[in-house]
């Protein structure tokens, strides 16, 4: 694959997922994940293996944040004094 063609369906894929995590949704660490798979490839083909451990420790940085979005998180005292307050 071109090299040029490498660097830009990286960077579309990267700043998806950024762009989609900064609207405060769970599938754009989906998207960083799955570009770890393109980091792999490119790392493998062009054989520079500092990418290969990045992926890694990116992909796994990726999966404990998308995780993190996908576990519901109990309200605070907080919160519940405040819907408390509200209802009376």
């Amino acid at each position: 694959m071109n090299p040029q063609l490498w660097s830009w369906l990286l960077m579309a894929v990267g700043v998806t997922g950024l762009y989609l995590a900064g609207k405060r949704s769970w599938t754009g660490w989906a998207v960083g994940l799955a570009a770890q798979l393109l980091w792999l490839a490119y790392s493998i083909t062009t054989e520079q293996w500092g990418f290969l451990v990045s992926c890694f420790a990116y992909g796994a940085i990726y999966i404990r944040n998308l995780l993190a979005w996908l576990r519901p998180t109990p309200p605070t005292a907080s919160e519940s004094e405040v819907t408390e307050c509200a209802a009376s």
